[in-house]
């Protein structure tokens, strides 16, 4: 599979310059966005040797070394006999893959990072980490990077394109729009990132065939993962109807998730677990309900209201059609062209998560109840910035009309910062609402 270039990679290597050896990096995510790939990319390019152990292949040996730490120096020899490789005094590193098969090797951590002879890497799926702990004591000594599916930009970069990102920031930042035809082109661009997706496997195959339709059988593999993982984590089997009920829950345009319409025997209330756990595995996004908006939003979560998106937007294509067999081309072409004849703005919303997800946001949404007491105002996302709120509508269309950010910018108006409107239309500005095309949402 192509290596392909990713911003954590300097976040990696932030840690070694500036830690040295003081703490192991833990590399943490959902199955198959890369963690593997970019440990070996690293330890390959920032150190004279490595030992990688693969946990999901290692032999019995190298498992039970870790049975004893009382003799470090016997563990280190027979790790580079074992691996064939020369261990150099802090120019070497250790890696520890799929780390949560070995749960006593992420307990070591603690004492192999005090010997302070190598830098140690750790990758796992949160799923299975979270799983896999609970006799161990874990290590203080352990700094964490999330890692996420590709963004947009990176996606640009493995298509050979460097340049598109950083105009559109010049763009944003002086307030000017693209044009019509230059719009129309990044907003086909762009839905092909959503359509394909931040999956490494899937850019890969995309580059591979330039064919949607296999594209869609990686995504489809990997959507397979991810439901043994869940009924791994709870083998009754609800997280997995919960995980694969998002898309209908988000076609019915409520406002929020109705845990009873796919869980008819299960009381909301004790499906607080596993939401939680479910947001845990990075394979969905939890947006919650935010009772009374202000700076400190976590502070105001409602736990038992909710909204649910996948964590990339290419797997939620493929979850969406997953009545087919296969999707076809002819669905993806229709959708590429924004011509299928279906609602699906809850597609630009759920890439609309997955953006703010990964630039570090927990994520939140508020409801206005009407005048008929029965349907709501909904601000899709609110951001907490500075001493401010930005409350953001998110719309598949050009249609420019915002009643509901209105209505709660006049409720809060003490509480508001800047106002979003993101649509599928070019960059402009009315009022104090920047009306923001969903390719440029990255820079909110």
């Amino acid at each position: 599979m192509t290596i392909f270039k990713r911003k954590i990679y300097q976040k990696m290597l932030d840690w070694k310059n500036k830690r040295k050896g003081e703490t192991a990096l833990l590399i943490q995510g959902a199955r198959r966005i890369g963690k593997s790939t970019i440990v070996r990319q690293f330890v390959e390019n920032e150190y004279e040797t490595y030992i990688l152990i693969d946990f999901s292949k290692a032999k019995k040996e190298v498992f039970e070394l870790f049975e004893d730490l009382s003799d470090i120096d016997y563990i280190f020899m027979r790790l580079q006999v074992i691996y064939k490789v020369k261990l150099i005094e802090r120019k070497s590193a250790i890696v520890f893959d799929e780390v949560q098969k070995q749960p006593l090797a992420r307990q070591a951590i603690k004492h192999l990072v005090a010997d302070g002879r190598y830098d140690f890497l750790e990758t796992g799926s949160l799923i299975s980490i979270k799983k896999n702990v609970k006799d161990i004591v874990l290590p203080s000594e352990e700094s964490k990077l999330t890692m996420y599916p590709m963004d947009y930009e990176e996606f640009k970069w493995a298509l050979g394109d460097t340049a598109t990102v950083d105009l559109l920031r010049v763009f944003l930042k002086k307030m000017k729009p693209l044009g019509d035809a230059a719009h129309r082109k990044l907003m086909r661009d762009f839905r092909l990132y959503m359509l394909v997706g931040g999956m490494p496997q899937a850019v890969s195959k995309y580059l591979e065939t330039n064919n949607l339709a296999e594209v869609d059988i990686v995504k489809r593999e990997i959507l397979s993962l991810y439901e043994d993982d869940l009924m791994k984590l709870d083998d009754s089997g609800r997280s997995s109807a919960l995980f694969k009920a998002i898309p209908s829950q988000l076609s019915k345009g409520i406002s929020r998730y109705q845990v009873t319409s796919v869980l008819p025997n299960y009381a909301p209330s004790k499906v607080y677990e596993t939401i939680y756990e479910l947001a845990d595995s990075m394979t969905v996004n939890v947006v919650y309900h935010s009772d009374d908006p202000n700076v400190g939003l976590a502070l105001t979560k409602d736990t038992s209201r909710y909204k649910l998106f996948l964590g990339d937007t290419g797997l939620f294509v493929t979850l969406v059609f997953m009545d087919k067999a296969v999707t076809d081309n002819v669905i993806y072409e229709k959708l590429l062209s924004d011509k299928l004849d279906t609602n699906l703005g809850y597609i630009y919303e759920n890439m609309v998560s997955q953006i703010f997800r990964a630039s570090g946001y927990e994520l939140f949404y508020h409801t206005i109840k009407k005048d008929d007491g029965k349907s709501y105002y909904e601000v899709d996302f609110l951001l907490s910035k500075g001493n401010k709120l930005i409350p953001i509508k998110v719309k598949s269309s050009g249609y420019r009309a915002h009643t509901s950010l209105d209505k709660f910018c006049d409720k809060f108006s003490g509480r508001i910062g800047k106002k979003y409107l993101v649509y599928t239309k070019d960059l402009k500005k009315e009022g104090d609402i920047l009306y923001l095309p969903i390719y440029m949402a990255m820079f909110v």
